[in-house]
Protein backbone atom coordinates (compact mmCIF):
# COMPACT_ATOMS: atom_id res chain seq x y z
CA UNK A 1 0.00 0.00 0.00
CA UNK A 2 1.58 3.77 -0.88
CA UNK A 3 2.20 5.53 2.09
CA UNK A 4 0.53 8.87 2.06
CA UNK A 5 1.61 11.95 2.15
CA UNK A 6 0.43 13.82 4.97
CA UNK A 7 -0.95 17.50 4.11
CA UNK A 8 -0.89 19.99 6.46
CA UNK A 9 -4.22 21.72 7.55
CA UNK A 10 -4.91 25.18 6.02
CA UNK A 11 -4.61 27.24 9.68
CA UNK A 12 -1.20 25.48 9.86
CA UNK A 13 -0.37 26.37 6.15
CA UNK A 14 -1.15 29.86 6.60
CA UNK A 15 0.84 30.13 10.28
CA UNK A 16 3.56 28.64 8.52
CA UNK A 17 3.67 30.83 5.66
CA UNK A 18 3.06 33.70 8.17
CA UNK A 19 6.41 33.09 10.23
CA UNK A 20 8.39 32.63 7.29
CA UNK A 21 6.47 36.01 6.30
CA UNK A 22 7.88 37.82 9.49
CA UNK A 23 11.00 35.48 9.44
CA UNK A 24 12.11 37.34 5.68
CA UNK A 25 11.08 40.87 6.52
CA UNK A 26 12.72 41.32 9.41
CA UNK A 27 15.77 40.12 8.10
CA UNK A 28 15.01 42.65 4.64
CA UNK A 29 14.55 45.21 7.23
CA UNK A 30 17.69 44.34 9.33
CA UNK A 31 19.70 44.12 6.27
CA UNK A 32 18.14 47.93 4.93
CA UNK A 33 18.57 49.32 8.21
CA UNK A 34 22.39 48.23 8.63
CA UNK A 35 23.09 49.83 5.12
CA UNK A 36 23.91 46.67 3.25
CA UNK A 37 21.01 47.74 0.80
CA UNK A 38 21.58 51.19 -0.09
CA UNK A 39 19.10 53.55 -0.85
CA UNK A 40 17.67 52.97 -4.04
CA UNK A 41 18.63 49.17 -5.01
CA UNK A 42 16.53 46.69 -6.28
CA UNK A 43 15.56 43.75 -4.11
CA UNK A 44 15.09 40.52 -6.43
CA UNK A 45 12.38 38.18 -4.77
CA UNK A 46 13.36 35.12 -6.45
CA UNK A 47 17.10 35.89 -5.57
CA UNK A 48 16.00 36.47 -1.69
CA UNK A 49 13.85 33.11 -2.11
CA UNK A 50 16.26 31.29 -2.91
CA UNK A 51 19.22 32.80 -0.48
CA UNK A 52 16.87 32.29 2.82
CA UNK A 53 15.44 28.61 1.49
CA UNK A 54 11.95 30.01 1.13
CA UNK A 55 9.14 30.00 -2.20
CA UNK A 56 8.24 33.97 -3.56
CA UNK A 57 4.81 34.21 -1.45
CA UNK A 58 6.76 34.85 1.89
CA UNK A 59 9.14 37.24 0.38
CA UNK A 60 6.24 39.11 -1.25
CA UNK A 61 4.35 39.59 1.85
CA UNK A 62 7.43 40.79 3.32
CA UNK A 63 7.65 43.19 0.73
CA UNK A 64 4.18 44.32 1.39
CA UNK A 65 4.94 44.82 5.10
CA UNK A 66 8.34 46.90 4.54
CA UNK A 67 6.10 49.03 2.03
CA UNK A 68 3.84 50.02 4.85
CA UNK A 69 6.94 50.39 7.15
CA UNK A 70 7.96 52.86 4.94
CA UNK A 71 11.71 50.92 3.78
CA UNK A 72 10.72 50.02 -0.13
CA UNK A 73 8.56 51.06 -2.53
CA UNK A 74 6.78 49.01 -5.29
CA UNK A 75 7.35 50.25 -8.94
CA UNK A 76 4.52 48.92 -11.04
CA UNK A 77 6.69 46.69 -14.35
CA UNK A 78 10.24 47.41 -12.70
CA UNK A 79 10.06 45.84 -8.96
CA UNK A 80 10.57 46.68 -5.22
CA UNK A 81 13.32 49.50 -4.43
CA UNK A 82 14.92 50.21 -1.19
CA UNK A 83 13.24 54.02 -0.67
CA UNK A 84 15.74 56.74 -0.72
CA UNK A 85 13.93 59.44 1.46
CA UNK A 86 14.12 63.20 -0.33
CA UNK A 87 15.36 65.80 2.06
CA UNK A 88 12.05 67.87 2.47
CA UNK A 89 10.61 64.89 3.74
CA UNK A 90 13.62 63.99 6.54
CA UNK A 91 13.36 67.19 7.46
CA UNK A 92 9.15 67.09 8.23
CA UNK A 93 10.25 63.83 9.71
CA UNK A 94 12.94 65.27 12.59
CA UNK A 95 10.13 68.19 13.03
CA UNK A 96 7.47 65.64 13.71
CA UNK A 97 10.10 63.68 15.77
CA UNK A 98 11.16 66.60 17.85
CA UNK A 99 7.94 67.30 18.81
CA UNK A 100 7.55 63.99 20.27
CA UNK A 101 10.54 64.05 22.11
CA UNK A 102 10.36 66.89 23.88
CA UNK A 103 6.92 65.45 25.12
CA UNK A 104 8.62 62.06 26.10
CA UNK A 105 12.09 64.46 27.93
CA UNK A 106 9.03 65.92 29.78
CA UNK A 107 7.28 62.49 30.93
CA UNK A 108 10.50 61.36 31.40
CA UNK A 109 11.32 63.82 34.16
CA UNK A 110 8.86 63.52 36.21
CA UNK A 111 8.28 59.69 36.08
CA UNK A 112 11.38 57.99 35.72
CA UNK A 113 12.70 55.40 37.97
CA UNK A 114 16.41 55.31 39.69
CA UNK A 115 16.75 51.98 37.56
CA UNK A 116 15.95 53.48 34.44
CA UNK A 117 17.97 56.30 34.88
CA UNK A 118 21.08 54.02 35.87
CA UNK A 119 19.88 52.37 32.58
CA UNK A 120 20.20 55.46 30.54
CA UNK A 121 23.12 56.81 31.97
CA UNK A 122 25.10 53.29 31.66
CA UNK A 123 24.34 53.92 27.64
CA UNK A 124 25.87 57.32 27.63
CA UNK A 125 28.56 55.41 29.30
CA UNK A 126 28.82 53.08 26.48
CA UNK A 127 28.20 55.64 23.61
CA UNK A 128 31.60 57.87 25.33
CA UNK A 129 33.44 54.72 25.22
CA UNK A 130 32.78 54.59 22.03
CA UNK A 131 33.58 57.98 20.75
CA UNK A 132 36.95 57.02 22.30
CA UNK A 133 37.03 54.05 20.57
CA UNK A 134 36.39 56.09 17.38
CA UNK A 135 33.87 53.20 16.49
CA UNK A 136 31.32 55.47 14.52
CA UNK A 137 28.74 52.11 14.44
CA UNK A 138 28.92 51.23 17.91
CA UNK A 139 28.14 54.60 18.47
CA UNK A 140 24.92 54.52 15.80
CA UNK A 141 23.62 51.39 17.22
CA UNK A 142 24.03 52.87 20.66
CA UNK A 143 22.55 55.67 19.58
CA UNK A 144 19.61 54.18 18.43
CA UNK A 145 19.07 51.89 21.61
CA UNK A 146 19.57 55.45 23.77
CA UNK A 147 16.13 56.82 21.92
CA UNK A 148 14.55 53.86 21.78
CA UNK A 149 14.74 53.10 25.37
CA UNK A 150 13.57 56.98 26.40
CA UNK A 151 10.32 56.72 24.32
CA UNK A 152 9.39 53.35 25.22
CA UNK A 153 9.92 54.38 29.19
CA UNK A 154 7.49 57.39 28.81
CA UNK A 155 5.12 54.49 28.72
CA UNK A 156 2.80 55.11 25.62
CA UNK A 157 2.49 52.38 22.96
CA UNK A 158 1.03 54.26 20.32
CA UNK A 159 3.92 56.77 20.43
CA UNK A 160 6.77 54.16 20.65
CA UNK A 161 4.88 53.15 17.78
CA UNK A 162 4.72 55.99 15.66
CA UNK A 163 8.31 56.53 16.49
CA UNK A 164 10.03 53.71 15.42
CA UNK A 165 8.30 54.04 12.20
CA UNK A 166 9.61 57.35 11.79
CA UNK A 167 13.21 56.01 13.04
CA UNK A 168 13.49 53.25 10.27
CA UNK A 169 12.85 56.08 7.98
CA UNK A 170 15.59 58.51 9.25
CA UNK A 171 18.01 55.42 9.92
CA UNK A 172 20.14 55.98 6.95
CA UNK A 173 19.91 60.23 7.20
CA UNK A 174 21.23 59.34 10.82
CA UNK A 175 23.62 56.75 10.29
CA UNK A 176 25.89 59.24 7.24
CA UNK A 177 24.91 62.05 10.64
CA UNK A 178 27.46 60.01 12.60
CA UNK A 179 29.89 58.87 9.45
CA UNK A 180 32.24 62.00 10.38
CA UNK A 181 34.49 60.37 13.71
CA UNK A 182 34.55 64.57 15.00
CA UNK A 183 30.98 64.97 15.53
CA UNK A 184 30.67 61.81 17.86
CA UNK A 185 31.71 63.96 20.71
CA UNK A 186 29.08 66.54 20.05
CA UNK A 187 27.05 63.97 19.75
CA UNK A 188 27.04 62.16 23.23
CA UNK A 189 28.04 65.22 24.82
CA UNK A 190 24.24 66.10 23.65
CA UNK A 191 23.21 62.71 25.11
CA UNK A 192 25.04 63.45 28.05
CA UNK A 193 22.84 66.86 28.62
CA UNK A 194 19.58 65.06 28.13
CA UNK A 195 20.32 62.87 30.51
CA UNK A 196 21.80 64.79 33.53
CA UNK A 197 18.41 67.19 32.63
CA UNK A 198 15.75 64.67 33.18
CA UNK A 199 17.53 63.26 36.13
CA UNK A 200 17.43 67.37 37.58
CA UNK A 201 12.90 66.35 37.80
CA UNK A 202 13.35 70.08 35.60
CA UNK A 203 9.98 68.67 32.83
CA UNK A 204 11.22 72.17 31.29
CA UNK A 205 14.78 71.34 31.12
CA UNK A 206 14.08 68.18 29.80
CA UNK A 207 12.00 68.56 26.96
CA UNK A 208 13.87 71.41 25.42
CA UNK A 209 17.23 69.31 25.57
CA UNK A 210 15.20 66.39 23.66
CA UNK A 211 13.90 68.89 21.18
CA UNK A 212 16.86 70.68 20.52
CA UNK A 213 18.82 67.34 20.28
CA UNK A 214 16.34 66.58 17.59
CA UNK A 215 16.64 70.19 15.81
CA UNK A 216 20.28 70.03 15.79
CA UNK A 217 20.49 66.42 13.97
CA UNK A 218 18.56 68.34 11.51
CA UNK A 219 20.57 70.82 10.51
CA UNK A 220 23.46 68.02 10.35
CA UNK A 221 21.29 66.07 7.97
CA UNK A 222 20.45 69.50 6.08
CA UNK A 223 24.22 70.37 5.89
CA UNK A 224 25.54 66.76 5.16
CA UNK A 225 22.86 66.67 2.17
CA UNK A 226 24.33 69.97 1.05
CA UNK A 227 27.71 68.63 0.95
CA UNK A 228 26.49 65.68 -0.70
CA UNK A 229 25.03 67.95 -3.27
CA UNK A 230 27.95 70.52 -4.00
CA UNK A 231 29.83 66.89 -3.98
CA UNK A 232 27.52 65.60 -7.07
Amino acid sequence: MRAMTAVPHPTIALLQSSSLANVVQQEVERAILAGEYAPGSKLIEATLATRMGVSRGPVREAFRVLEEAGLVRTEKNRGVFVRDIPIDEAVEIFDLRAAMDELVGRQLAVHITPAQLKEVKGLVDAMEKAVKAQDSHAYHLLNLRFHDRLVEMAGNRKLTAIYRKLIKELSLFRRLNLADNWLLPVSAGEHRAIVKAIASGDADAAGHAMFQHVMDSKQRTIANDLRRRARD
